[in-house]
């Protein structure tokens, strides 16, 4: 039993999601999921942000089978800091259908670092988001990436929209493959093809090392989970957005539910219907496949790619 107590207000994920009507190709991977503790096993970090509810590998796995996904992406939540146990054993329990992201402090040494790379770790986080990480210094980050490019990992970096100019220089000057989480967090009541999200759209194209998680409409929706008059799904004000990416960008595109959702303020999403989401911004067989089977086995499975 956790003996933590939860941020007040706190929204626990969505115990009964619904089926999805859209049926994932076979070998479909979640590239973008979490694991909370559980805090009785795993304590989470005294230096956090927020407390969570607990969310363990059984459940995150009950989800993948009920959702129809074959594997899962588990990336370091930041409740737990640079304490990578419960990702890892997470991992280390899925029958190798999991990879992992970790967060890394400077400290770390090379033989952990094999230990995580054995355990299934690919990547390494890097938060830019204020709200939920106190800020690592740049070189610090520097020095980890080109260690981790020796593994043949890749850097995830979360970041906000705005934040992007200022942070342009020190990602396009990272030695491996960047993987942006949600798109950049996009401002999806600014046009799609204003300013603002035209300058994540050059950070694309511009550098072929960035892929892209089109994922979270959850987080960037104005117009939330009920499908509009005159619209077929939910969270449509985002689907010109990931949709943008996905067709210009289909080989460096990936998908993941985000579950267990933490952080959400105004309402927890049904992740049935958040796969149902996903023929809107891919809306071919051959756009579904790169974006759910082909680029994260590419990137996480390359063995089996």
């Amino acid at each position: 039993m956790s003996t933590f107590t939860k941020t007040t207000g706190w929204l626990d994920w969505y115990a009964n999601p619904s089926k999805p009507r859209f049926q994932v190709p076979p070998g479909s991977v979640d590239a973008h999921c979490h694991v909370f503790g559980p805090s009785a096993e795993f304590p989470y970090a005294p230096e956090r942000k927020y407390t969570p509810c607990d969310a363990s590998k059984q459940q995150l796995y009950r989800l993948r089978d009920h959702l129809g996904f074959a594997r899962n992406v588990v990336v370091q939540a930041t409740c737990h800091g640079a304490d990578n146990r419960a990702m890892v054993d997470a991992l280390v329990h899925s029958g190798g259908k999991a990879r992992g992201v970790a967060t890394v402090r400077r400290s770390i040494t090379d033989e952990e670092l094999q230990q995580l790379h054995v355990a299934g770790v690919r990547g390494v986080r890097f938060n830019f988001v204020k709200r939920l990480v106190d800020f690592t210094p740049k070189d610090e980050l520097m020095e980890i990436a080109a260690r981790i490019a020796k593994l043949g990992w890749h850097v995830v970096i979360y970041f906000e929209a705005v934040d992007l100019p200022e942070l342009w220089d020190f990602f396009t000057s990272l030695p491996t493959t960047v993987v942006v989480d949600h798109m950049g967090r996009p401002d999806v009541g600014k046009p799609v093809d204003g300013p603002e999200f035209a300058l994540f759209l050059k950070f694309m194209r511009e550098h072929p090392n960035v892929w892209s998680k089109v994922s979270c409409p959850e987080r960037l929706s104005v117009t939330g989970p009920k499908a509009l008059s005159g619209e077929q799904n939910a969270y449509a004000d985002v689907v010109p957005f990931a949709r943008k990416v996905v067709e210009e960008f289909p080989d460096r595109v990936l998908w993941g539910t985000d579950w267990p959702h933490p952080n959400l303020k105004d309402h927890m999403p049904d992740d049935g219907l958040l796969v149902d989401f996903i023929p809107h911004i891919a809306p071919t067989a051959e756009l579904q496949k790169k974006l759910l089977v082909d680029n994260p086995m590419r990137l996480y499975w390359p063995e089996e790619a």
